[in-house]
């Protein structure tokens, strides 16, 4: 059972690469470096895995301080489960302490559904941490809604969000951050409160 004192490893899901850097499927990267910025580092490569992290503290310093990696792998989406995993080894996180910031197909556009365990709903990033890892893990899903008419979701995903849901993007993206603070400093149910809309 884990305790305060072990790491929690934020996970932003993504593709690496310039050309998906804005893509919806990206999300998650989005977060990532918003908590890098936060935090006031800049990322670097993983000793013994296929990922920038970048090692700091979130949260009021005091006993709410959270010792956390923030990840982003960089295999391609679909291949995650072997960077996260061998981050998870190296830094000795209890699976608990693993949270996936990732879009959802199932949620309306900048909706946040905070959870833990549970299926991947069709999302390749959570399939393959669920096959290295199982399912115990923490995921903050980003709402992206579906996709417009007949459109396929795989072109959807790889799609950058539009003129409109950039708009409001950086908020969205700011707020999906500070719901990954609550989590560390004050649990899922006081988070899933605060954020779950």
């Amino acid at each position: 059972m884990s305790d305060a004192t072990d790491p929690w490893l934020i996970v932003g899901l993504g593709n690496p690469g310039p050309e998906y850097a804005a893509n919806r499927h990206n999300v998650g990267f989005m977060v990532a470096d918003l908590l890098a910025e936060r935090i006031g580092g800049k990322f670097k490569r993983a000793p013994k895995a296929q990922a920038q992290v970048l090692e700091g503290r979130i949260g009021p310093p005091g006993p709410l301080s959270r010792r956390v990696v923030v990840a982003k792998p960089m295999s391609y989406m679909n291949l995650s489960g072997g960077p996260v995993t061998a981050l998870r080894d190296f830094y000795k996180v209890p699976l608990d302490h693993v949270v996936a910031v990732h879009d959802e197909l199932d949620v309306d556009y900048g909706t946040l559904r905070l959870k833990l365990g549970g299926g991947d709903n069709g999302h390749n990033g959570l399939k393959s941490m669920t096959k290295s890892m199982g399912p115990g893990y923490h995921r903050i899903r980003f709402g992206i809604g579906r996709p417009p008419g007949r459109m396929q979701v795989a072109d959807f995903v790889l799609k950058d969000f539009s003129s409109t849901e950039r708009k409001e993007l950086a908020f969205l993206v700011d707020r999906a951050a500070d719901s990954v603070e609550c989590l560390l400093a004050e649990g899922l149910e006081r988070a899933q409160s605060a954020y779950n809309s």
